[in-house]
């Protein structure tokens, strides 16, 4: 475990602990006080609590989750705010007219989704603190995305993939490697240390939902880390922070004159090309899908039928 991970998950049990250690009278005082003045902190800390305790992924609540959740959370108080919705009694169309809200303001059907399991999250926490039994956002959902998951995930080519490999260094190498071959998500990526480099294996200790995985490695990854390794010391093997990586990636398309679409369509790269190469299930499995269906979109990329029939006509 990461160093950050674990100051994080350190703090939102000793933030579980505070609020659970309260009788509950008093718990709902404090809610209520909070839910009465739209305080943000005290509102986002029992929603933390909360969500940590009884949400899904339990003591696996990643950083990014809580970020997103938090960053909502205060988005509809101020929303409540500006709209003049009561938290505590709010009537059964603020759920919906908060979602019609979201999506005026330009925001994409995911994003609201986001937004409204954060607002979720904040009623479940304030019905476990007595503070309110309603719930506005029960019946309420985002408007369907128009756009096809296929056409939102768009990879890097495979000349544009070779373009910047050639084009990058020793160490932007490895890290394009490990996400066009591995099929690592960039906070994966950088957080591979050198002890989790097994052989032919990686050890991705805390992917997607807190789950452990062994990624195959591809020979040109191999020889990359091998290279690598000589110029570095224990701990991490690429050692930045996503800015950071997202400003060189930056860098990197340019000299390679590549068009940048961030580093995660390098993940979608090697699950178009495993699909298409070892197919559904093997993809899935080496890019640690829990469902294949999440992997068919990848195999729509992969589908050259129509277009080679095409050249036919």
């Amino acid at each position: 475990m990461t160093l950050a991970l674990d100051v994080f998950r350190a703090g939102a049990l000793d933030g579980a602990r505070q609020w659970a250690d309260l009788n509950p009278e008093e718990r709902r005082r404090r809610a209520l006080l909070a839910a009465q003045h739209l305080d943000a902190a005290s509102l986002w800390s029992l929603t933390e609590a909360h969500t940590y305790l009884y949400g899904a992924a339990g003591g696996a609540l990643s950083p990014r989750t809580a970020r997103a959740y938090r960053e909502g959370v205060g988005k509809f108080l101020q929303h409540a705010e500006h709209a003049g919705v009561s938290v505590i009694r709010p009537d059964r169309d603020d759920g919906p007219l908060y979602a019609r809200t979201l999506e005026t303001q330009g925001l994409t059907p995911s994003s609201v989704r986001v937004n409204l399991a954060a607002a979720r999250a904040l009623y479940r926490a304030l019905r476990w603190a007595g503070v309110t039994a309603l719930d506005p956002f029960s019946d309420t959902k985002a408007a369907k995305d128009r756009t096809a998951a296929w056409d939102k995930r768009q990879p890097y080519s495979h000349a544009e993939v070779q373009a910047l490999l050639t084009a990058a260094g020793p160490r932007d190498r490895v890290l394009l490697l490990l996400c066009a071959h591995g099929g690592l998500r960039i906070s994966e990526a950088l957080a591979l240390t050198w002890a989790d480099c097994e052989g032919d294996l990686l050890i991705v200790q805390h992917g997607k939902g807190g789950k452990l995985r062994r990624v195959a490695v591809s020979g040109s990854l191999r020889a990359a880390l091998a290279a690598w390794r000589e110029e570095t010391v224990d701990g991490a093997v690429i050692g930045s922070t996503q800015t950071a990586a997202r400003e060189r990636l930056r860098r990197l398309c340019v000299r390679a004159s590549v068009t940048y679409k961030g580093w995660h369509a390098l993940r979608h790269y090697a699950g178009t090309r495993a699909a298409a190469q070892l197919g559904l299930e093997t993809a899935a499995q080496h890019l640690g899908h829990a469902s294949i269906e999440t992997t068919r979109v990848y195999a729509k990329w992969a589908d050259t039928s129509l277009k080679d029939a095409l050249k036919g006509w």
